[in-house]
């Protein structure tokens, strides 16, 4: 299987126009078999109450494991999310900031099954969420 090699900086320019950037969401770290980003706790991302909305949680999570799977897909393939199940174990506060941590469970030819781990600044966890990408031949407009 071919390894994509891209930048963080290609990767966080990809984001431009897009929900992940709306949610400042930014990777700092990307490898085939792990990937990072992060994401403030604010007003784009916060619930009424002062805590991290549990669908911006789970919007960080698809992120890192969908550029973990489209890192691990030739080209010519895209990857499409698929299911997602998430417990959310404790908060992260306004003005906290959380990092996501995906690693692969399963890489397929058809679908990735990835764990990610939502951490507090503090280490704390956050979220444990398990992601399902299928793997298919890409679009026209996505080739």
């Amino acid at each position: 299987m071919e390894i994509r090699e891209m930048s963080l900086e290609e990767l966080n320019e990809m984001n431009k126009g897009t929900l992940m950037e709306a949610l400042g969401i930014r990777f700092v770290s990307v490898t085939a078999q792990r990937v990072e980003a992060t994401m403030s706790v604010d007003s784009r991302t916060r619930q009424p109450f002062g805590i991290l909305h549990g669908g911006a949680t789970l919007a960080l999570a698809e992120t890192v494991a969908g550029i973990g799977s489209y890192m691990n897909i030739r080209q010519g393939e895209q990857s499409v999310g698929a299911q997602a199940s998430c417990n959310h174990l404790s908060s992260a506060l306004d003005g906290d900031t959380v990092s996501a941590v995906a690693t692969p469970i399963h890489l397929g030819r058809t679908t990735h099954i990835w764990n990610i781990d939502v951490l507090s600044s503090t280490g704390r966890l956050v979220s444990s969420v398990r992601f399902m990408n299928f793997v298919k031949p890409a679009s026209s407009r996505q080739k």
